[in-house]
């Protein structure tokens, strides 16, 4: 049986500051989502070779990373308000618990947006015209869950959206690669989002919201493997548009790796074991960043 954790850490400037409901609701708490969120924008630039040269570029992605994050988390809570009422792990969000008014949270939304507006301008047309497509994406996201066993898809297309952005960026023209890199990412979102989804299961059977996790039921880990299996062939797809050589598909062993010791340890029943598992992806996305690095500048 899993065990539900809390959704918010209340420690060190989060404990002390006078903002703690608002660091609360856009989960500045918790910086694995914006990292989740960001690593896919950090390969779109570096597999187009402008990982040094556009530098400045990924830290202004960093940047609207953490506040759509921000602002995606807020608008999350208050769509789904009464839903996390209701769930152990999350009935202390500041909102489900009423410690936020919903006009004040519709405010901090507006205040995140307009950092992220801030990057945006900073984008080339293309790169613009492609992050503003997301929008409706972003805006349909939590009411997958009500309709669809399979939420975590949707949110693989939000997740990854970056690595179309990035790309473009750089390249400033659509292709295959950036196709193939964000394909890729889709798999690993949904892989990893399966893994978070284990610490709810018990309470989204009672409540009837609907995820991998439950869809899959005693064939996780195997699921989880495969999608992780897919995510490596579309990265390697990618690869090769771009390197167009076998050697360059070895940058990916490291994340093939990591792949492995996260599926073959999983414990299904450990929710403090799938939070873990959950957050050793920060770590894969790195990998994932210096391998698109190390194919991405010697195509360049």
């Amino acid at each position: 049986m899993s065990t539900a954790l809390p959704d918010t850490e209340h420690h060190g400037l989060t404990r002390r500051s006078p903002l703690r409901p608002y660091i609360l609701l856009a989960r500045f708490d918790r910086p694995i989502g914006w990292w989740l969120l960001f690593w896919p924008c950090a390969w779109g630039v570096a597999l187009a070779g402008g990982a040094f040269r556009h530098f400045d570029l990924i830290l202004w992605l960093l940047l609207g990373a953490v506040a759509m994050r921000g602002a995606g988390c807020v608008y999350n809570d208050i769509v789904d308000r009464d839903l996390d009422a209701r769930v152990a792990r999350t009935r202390g969000r500041p909102l489900a618990a009423g410690i936020v008014s919903l006009r004040a949270a519709w405010i901090w939304l507006f205040m995140l947006c307009g950092v992220g507006l801030v990057v945006l301008v900073r984008l080339p047309p293309l790169a613009i015209v492609i992050a503003l497509a997301s929008l409706a994406l972003v805006a349909a996201y939590p009411f997958m869950k009500r309709i669809t066993w399979w939420p975590q898809a949707w949110l693989g297309l939000v997740f990854s959206w970056g690595a179309l952005v990035g790309w473009a960026a750089v390249a400033q023209q659509l292709a295959w690669p950036m196709l193939f890199l964000y394909a890729g990412s889709i798999c690993w979102v949904i892989g990893y989002d399966t893994i978070y989804a284990l610490q709810d299961r018990e309470d989204d059977a009672l409540i009837g919201v609907r995820s991998s996790a439950l869809r899959l039921g005693t064939r996780v880990r195997s699921g989880v493997g495969l999608f992780y299996a897919l995510a490596l062939a579309g990265w390697s797809a990618a690869i090769w548009a771009v390197g167009g050589e076998p050697l360059a598909l070895a940058a990916l062993a490291p994340v093939g790796l990591h792949f492995a010791w996260q599926v073959m340890t999983l414990d299904p029943d450990d929710g403090a074991d799938a939070l873990a598992k959950f957050r050793a992806n920060r770590f894969a996305g790195l990998l994932m960043f210096l391998a698109t690095t190390t194919v991405g500048t010697g195509a360049g």
